[in-house]
């Protein structure tokens, strides 16, 4: 740890402090490391207090950052959105610098700092705004739906945005919307083969992927069922769509978390960042884990040292340009000013309703 930060010390007044913190990650974190992590939780609250800061939280952080220093915590969206209402003056986001971007994008009055500069993200690197606007020309008179997993250049770009969970809404909505019967769908080619099995849009992709959930197989499912018939199988719709048509159940990283919650089943496998089953396992300790997950590079970067570290100096702050931002603004508005969907989209590939593919750019 920089800055002096090794020094603190666990204190009585530092295990009070973070007492409920602690049981509910004790499960999760050896006494060990809870005596390194229980201080800086302690001095991150602090510091978030006296410069009215928040800390936003992604559901692939690990416990301590999630249940210890998280204010608001979720998708990437749904923190975005919970910090345009808050009255903080300084936002610290807990996850990659896409979403850093979209806080500031629905932000641009508060003060957004990433703690890690080359917490990046394999999706939002695959597209830029200048292929969003070559495919534009490609496909004149066509919307853009953009995945909000993409820089706020590309944003810009954009139609409007979504996400894992409203994606299939979004498209059938827009199609509606311009009277068309095919939509751009960028840039997560697995997200967009799932959505073209829910909907008879035709949908037109990128060749995008979420380097953690491309590696989960057909064959990885195959194995969890041998070794334990009991368990309900959740997966992430960047997942590939063998992967998705071989589970229980496939949603966004909210709607995994709300079936766990509210279904409470004896043995659970999440298909996803490994973190994602921390979080949810420590609400949910009549549930067993299995975990047979895959780490984010770029999600690991965060840590409550450099946490620390960008709420003490400031750093690393995040900005856009005006004129991009406020494009991009109007793109993830257009999607907030839909209809919510009654519940969090379910890819439910066996029984899908349409058997087409995709055509990727």
């Amino acid at each position: 740890m920089a800055d002096g930060s090794a020094g603190f010390a666990f204190t009585p007044a530092v295990e009070t402090a973070t007492a409920g913190v602690w049981d509910k990650v004790r499960g999760h974190v050896t006494p060990l490391e809870w005596r390194l992590q229980a201080p800086l939780i302690a001095e991150i609250n602090r510091l978030k207090r006296e410069k009215n800061a928040v800390v936003l939280a992604h559901n692939y952080m690990t416990p301590d950052i999630f249940h210890g220093v998280g204010d608001f915590v979720g998708d990437s969206l749904g923190l975005a959105r919970e910090a345009a209402r808050s009255d903080a003056a300084v936002i610290v986001q807990a996850g990659v610098h896409f979403m850093a971007e979209t806080s500031k994008v629905l932000c641009p009055d508060k003060r957004v700092l990433i703690p890690d500069l080359r917490a990046g993200c394999s999706l939002a690197a695959s597209i830029t705004a200048d292929d969003v606007r070559l495919i534009k020309q490609r496909y004149p008179g066509l919307p853009v739906v953009t995945y909000v997993n993409t820089t706020a250049a590309v944003k810009a770009e954009t139609d409007v945005c979504c996400t894992s969970a409203n994606a299939v809404q979004v498209v059938e909505e827009v199609a509606r919307q311009w009277g068309v019967e095919r939509v751009i769908l960028l840039p997560d080619e697995f997200l967009a083969r799932n959505v073209a099995r829910q909907t008879p849009i035709r949908i037109i992709s990128w060749h995008g992927r979420c380097e953690v959930h491309e590696r989960f197989t057909a064959a990885d499912i195959a194995e969890l069922r041998e070794a334990w018939p009991d368990a309900e199988i959740l997966a992430h719709p960047e997942c590939p769509t063998e992967v998705l048509e071989a589970v229980d159940f496939a949603g966004s990283t909210a709607a995994m978390s709300d079936y766990v919650t509210k279904r409470k089943p004896r043995r659970v496998v999440m298909i996803t960042e490994c973190s994602m089953a921390d979080n949810v396992a420590c609400d949910a300790p009549e549930t067993e884990f299995v975990r047979p997950c895959n780490l984010c590079p770029h999600m690991k970067r965060i840590s409550l040292e450099n946490i620390y570290e960008a709420l003490l100096h400031d750093r690393y702050e995040v900005t856009i340009d005006p004129a991009v931002a406020v494009r991009a603004r109007a793109a993830v508005q257009r999607m907030i000013d839909l209809p919510p969907p009654a519940v969090p989209a379910r890819y439910d590939l066996v029984r899908a309703r349409h058997h087409v593919d995709v055509e990727l750019i």
